[in-house]
């Protein structure tokens, strides 16, 4: 056993609860302060990191000392002592090192605050490297400083599915606790020094183009809706940087690339996040076959930055990353999954029943183009695990891409899949100013039909093309989806350091709170902005405007009431339904031994991760219902209340969580 996990093992066992401990800690730092002292000083000196300790005195025999002084600057993560001896564990940003601290090297000062450092401690430490007798490469100290006094514990333990909406909210503590996590991260940020060295390697330049924009364009997808107050304006957040990038085109130059946020106000899941990183790049004087060989040059210089070569393995699938990219039909993939021939020429009746025999919900203006595509999207798109690029879309689904010469059914695009999901989306870019007016006018229609997602009207994007903007080859690559299969990530949330979460329960803060307490002091024509900190001194909620079902507007007699098995279950696993906003699946253990699947169409409230670990009430036996292709076995049980009048009514729902200590399959009475 090493020194270092000695040193874990023997810690003094931590306050019994988190506040105790605390309120210990807080008492620390109040005395340091009131004996003159500073538990958060400015200056700190740090000369050499862990690291590079290690390798420079890798050869460093046991029991050998040397002369050599070095400063760092740490955490403390573990902490013993052995009368006139005390082993402390340090940990700097690249590795961690211990601490042999021995009483007569040490001023008196130093050892009386080294007895009284706790776990979580940031300090400098100014010593001489030496290894132990126990072969343990350590620095002996001279000189110590705390630098942050830390007054909350660590936790002992941060890892796990139940703690998983935690370590998304709280990310400070999983990088301090999870080696991994860190290690995650750090690729992350060499994939994305990858992406821009490759791009500029290659002749691109790097822009920006705005966020705040007043059309939503470049892509097919719900915005965000924000205010501009400066020109009284509603703007959106941007879901592309497609049209403001290829303007550049038109401008003159070559090349063009931008890496950066897109905010789309959709679903969560897996493999979706509202707010994502893309790399969109535009090239003059090139086409499809370009932007192939941009993405695969890319990803694969992406990948070598992070260590990886030849097959690498992405949640227990091999892939072969490093061998050809083959391309294929959307038509012949679709034919494949489904063992016959589907094509454009196949007969709409047949097209749609293939499509509801997959499960879609099959809308009667759809023509063959989005039908074969609708297919693609639940069928065939899983079915690819290498690397292939997607061709052949039709023109339906792709309103921004160059028709084929030879059938103008279809578009010069690509999707890139990879272990069933989309990667990079690319085109031949239209630049016939007539044709895409005339597809925005489409685009219009579908939008006063209702389709929030389609796009807007771009006049001046239009009158852009009509100066001229020469062939070009675009391509978009998602960046998270990258860093996921780079880093082996199951989930979006583990590759965005600030994943987006709900407010925590009873928080009073944040923008929702902020814009409530400025409208209840606009209403009150209070001078100043309003605090969401300051405690209103006017209930919060209208309950004259809260509607509730009437009670007993129809009787139920008992025997009927009796029949419904109410049972208490814990969420094994939780997620969205693919193709459905609104419905989560569940896997349930209700107390019979057997995984129980039960949908729910709560999706607008929940997100999947809050709900895992949780115990539910659910009704455990009605008939299964067949939902989105898939056996619905039950009802979860959620409240549910209007808030507001007339057109501004708002549904609002809760699920009934219960304590988790009720067992799985307790039957309610």
């Amino acid at each position: 056993m090493s020194e270092t996990q000695e040193s874990t093992q023997n810690a003094p066992e931590a306050v019994s609860t988190l506040n105790d401990e605390r309120a210990h800690r807080l008492s620390k730092r109040a005395a340091i302060m009131e004996a003159g002292g500073n538990p958060y000083p400015e200056h700190s000196e740090v000369t050499a990191h862990v690291v590079d300790i290690e390798t420079k005195y890798a050869d460093l025999e046991a029991g050998e000392d040397t002369d050599d002084v070095v400063s760092i600057g740490g955490r403390i993560m573990a902490k013993r002592g052995q009368g006139k001896i005390a082993f402390v564990v340090v940990r700097d940003t690249t590795a961690e090192i211990q601490l042999f601290c021995r009483i007569n090297e040490m001023r008196e000062e130093d050892w009386a605050l080294l007895q009284d450092l706790d776990l979580g401690d940031i300090i400098n430490v100014t010593g001489v490297i030496v290894r132990t007798k126990r072969g343990q490469l350590s620095i002996a100290p001279k000189r110590l400083t705390l630098l942050s006094k830390a007054v909350r514990p660590l936790p002992e333990k941060f890892h796990g599915l139940s703690d998983k909406e935690t370590r998304y909210r709280q990310r400070y503590v999983d990088l301090i606790m999870n080696d991994d996590v860190r290690e995650t991260f750090r690729k992350r940020s060499a994939i994305v020094s990858a992406f821009r060295r490759y791009m500029e390697d290659n002749g691109y330049m790097e822009v920006e183009t705005p966020i705040l924009q007043t059309i939503q364009g470049g892509a097919t997808a719900k915005p965000f809706i924000t205010h501009f107050n400066a020109l009284n304006q509603e703007c959106y957040l941007r879901i592309a940087t497609e049209l403001h990038l290829k303007r550049l085109l038109v401008g003159g130059y070559e090349r063009v690339f931008e890496i950066g946020r897109i905010f789309r106000n959709e679903g969560m899941d897996q493999t979706h996040n509202p707010e994502f990183t893309t790399m969109e790049a535009y090239r003059a004087y090139s086409d499809l076959e370009g932007m192939k060989e941009l993405a695969e040059g890319v990803i694969k210089a992406a990948a070598k930055a992070v260590g990886l070569e030849g097959t690498i393995v992405y949640q227990d699938q091999e892939i072969d990353l490093f061998g050809e990219w083959p391309s294929r039909s959307m038509t012949e993939i679709v034919s494949e999954v489904m063992g016959r021939e589907l094509n454009l020429d196949t007969p709409i009746e047949e097209l749609r029943a293939a499509a509801a025999e997959c499960g879609i919900d099959v809308n009667p203006a759809w023509g063959a183009g989005k039908l074969i595509a609708e297919i693609y999207d639940e069928k065939g798109e899983e079915s690819l695990i290498n690397p292939t690029f997607v061709c052949d879309y039709p023109v339906e689904v792709s309103p921004l891409a160059k028709r084929r010469e030879d059938d103008a059914r279809f578009t010069h695009r690509f999707e890139l899949v990879i272990a069933g999901h989309e990667y990079a989306n690319a085109f031949s870019e239209l630049n016939d100013p007539v044709d895409q007016a005339e597809r925005f006018a489409k685009q219009m229609e579908e939008k006063a039909g209702g389709d929030d997602e389609a796009m807007e009207y771009d006049e001046d994007y239009v009158r852009a093309l009509e100066y001229g903007m020469p062939p070009a080859g675009g391509i978009g690559i998602g960046i998270d989806r990258v860093v996921m299969l780079l880093t082996n990530s199951a989930s979006i949330r583990d590759v965005l350091l600030f994943p987006h979460m709900r407010p925590e329960k009873g928080s009073a803060s944040g923008a929702a709170a902020a814009k409530a307490a400025q409208e209840a002091a606009s209403a009150e024509q209070v001078a100043g902005a309003a605090s969401p900190f300051v405690e209103s001194k006017k209930p919060t909620t209208d309950y004259s405007k809260v509607k509730i079902e009437p009670l007993f507007e129809d009787f139920v007699d008992f025997d009927t009431f009796s029949r419904s098995d109410f049972r208490a279950v814990k969420v094994k696993a939780c997620e969205a339904v693919k193709k459905s906003k609104k419905l989560l699946a569940f896997t349930l253990d209700d107390g019979s031994g057997e995984d129980r699947v039960i949908l729910s169409g709560i999706h607008d409230y929940y997100e999947p991760e809050e709900l895992v670990g949780k115990t539910l009430i659910a009704i455990t036996n009605l008939p299964p219902r067949k939902m989105m292709g898939i056996d619905s076995c039950g009802m979860i049980i959620s409240a549910v209340h209007e808030e507001g009048e007339g057109d501004e009514a708002e549904e609002r729902l809760n699920v009934l969580i219960v304590d988790d200590s009720i067992p799985a399959g307790a039957k309610l009475y």
